[in-house]
């Protein structure tokens, strides 16, 4: 009874005013939308309907109200929004002019707002993150409980076009490797040896590094019969002129350590070479499974698994294919369904890679094909900034004095993120993070 009785009043106010000149209709329209009578209202929208469904919309109490009185009008003092509240978003008039930017980033929420807004194309960054979802490998039982691993559906594109990439790009493992690094005019036994004191010394060392102490020793290295890197002159070395010569290395105390113990082992143990199994490379002080994998692959010729490192493992986990934690659950997660013919090749292709374009800061995501392609769940496709309180003690006059200190922290914003699959890590972004603090001094 009540809507009906509006509706008349509102009939009467609009044929009231049709005969008046222009200026009157947005006097009209306020007055409407003052009754709570917009296009989008329900009542009238519900009144509209039933007219269209009868075939006799003209005989709607709103016809003679021209469709454009609240196009360009304000609500007053809250009326319509207190009379019905709509949603966020919902039924806000978009000219023929809004671009599509505009369309994603006021229907969208603000975290994918913010990762969407950085890109130049903003739908089509939307439409690669889309893309960019993580699809590990996964484990099938069969039907007699044999587990079949099936890998990920995209490996092979993404395998290609990071070879397609490293082919394009000189790395420092391409030239300084530590399967380059032995002497090739040495005898096989020789240069088995060389292969793994330099990859001895590469742990936690950078590759120009390494070939810079193994050239060292290679040429200063004094010896029984000539001089050189062979067994015989490490067993006659000196620990201290050891050493000096790979003071350049990382933890190159221990390493020297590791070293002696090591020429020692294999005069006793394994009649002056190397092991040619995995379990008495491992046996050997300083040398873990990825040392031990390498040795093999490279010194022997036999690929009995993959020599994973923290490129390896970091990519790969970037890329999606599995979620693990140490490098040793990688590799045995790459060994269950990667081809075997690829073992050898997947360290210097991901190490190469890691160190050109997804380095392990400031990843040059805009020069990745996988990341233009959306075959990247970790690519970052933006920043954002957040605020973040601590509260830190210091000492003034003598008194300890807690401030509350409020920074600004950047944040990498990845592909997974827009789609909700992921937190953003804490990330540099092409350089050091911004930060600026406010404190304010609290209670002692």
């Amino acid at each position: 009874m009540s809507t009906s009785r509006i509706a008349r009043g509102t009939s009467k106010i609009a044929n009231s005013v049709s005969s008046k000149s222009e200026p009157l209709r947005a006097t009209q329209g306020r007055t409407l939308m003052h009754y709570g009578f917009g296009a989008e209202h329900p009542v009238a929208a519900g009144k509209r309907a039933v007219k269209q469904e009868l075939g006799d919309e003209s005989g709607s109490e709103l016809s003679s109200v021209p469709s454009d009185l609240d196009e360009n009008l304000e609500p007053v003092d809250g009326i319509v929004t207190s009379l019905h509240k709509r949603k966020r978003g919902a039924g806000t008039p978009t000219s023929e002019t809004t671009t599509q930017k505009d369309i994603v980033t006021t229907q969208t929420p603000p975290r994918k707002r913010l990762a969407l807004g950085v890109e130049p194309d903003t739908v089509a960054a939307n439409d690669k993150a889309k893309k960019s979802r993580r699809t590990p490998a996964k484990k099938i039982v069969g039907a007699h409980g044999k587990v079949k691993v099936e890998p990920p559906p995209n490996w092979e594109e993404v395998y290609n076009l990071t070879k397609e990439m490293r082919s394009k790009v000189l790395a420092p493992v391409d030239t300084m490797g530590c399967e380059s690094l032995a002497e090739g005019y040495r005898s096989p036994r020789d240069q088995r040896f060389q292969t793994l004191i330099s990859l001895m010394l590469s742990s936690q060392t950078k590759d120009t590094v390494t070939a810079a102490a193994m050239r060292n020793l290679q040429e200063n290295l004094p010896g029984v019969c000539a001089c050189g890197l062979t067994l015989e002159s490490i067993l006659a070395v000196s620990p201290t002129l050891l050493n000096e010569l790979i003071r350049m290395v990382g933890f190159h105390n221990n390493k020297t350590t590791f070293i002696k113990k090591t020429a020692e082992i294999l005069r006793t143990s394994f009649k002056g070479d190397i092991p040619d199994t995995i379990e008495g490379l491992v046996s050997l002080p300083g040398v873990g499974p990825k040392m031990a994998y390498l040795t093999m692959s490279a010194a022997w010729g036999r690929d009995e698994g993959i020599g994973v490192d923290v490129h390896v493992h970091r990519i790969t986990n970037l890329w999606g294919w599995h979620k693990t934690k140490t490098p040793e659950e990688t590799r045995a997660s790459l060994e269950a369904w990667l081809p075997r013919d690829k073992w050898h090749e997947i360290n210097k292709l991901l190490v190469g890679f890691g160190q050109t374009i997804c380095l392990p800061v400031g990843r040059k995501c805009g020069q990745c094909v996988l990341s233009e392609r959306g075959l990247c769940p970790g690519a970052v496709v933006g920043k954002e900034v957040r605020r973040v309180k601590k509260v830190k003690e210091e000492v003034v006059g003598g008194k300890p004095v807690k401030q509350e200190v409020e920074v600004e922290v950047e944040r990498a914003v990845k592909a997974e993120d827009v789609n909700g699959d992921a937190v953003p890590d804490m990330e540099d972004v092409g350089g050091p993070p911004q930060s600026r603090r406010k404190s304010r001094t609290l209670a002692s």
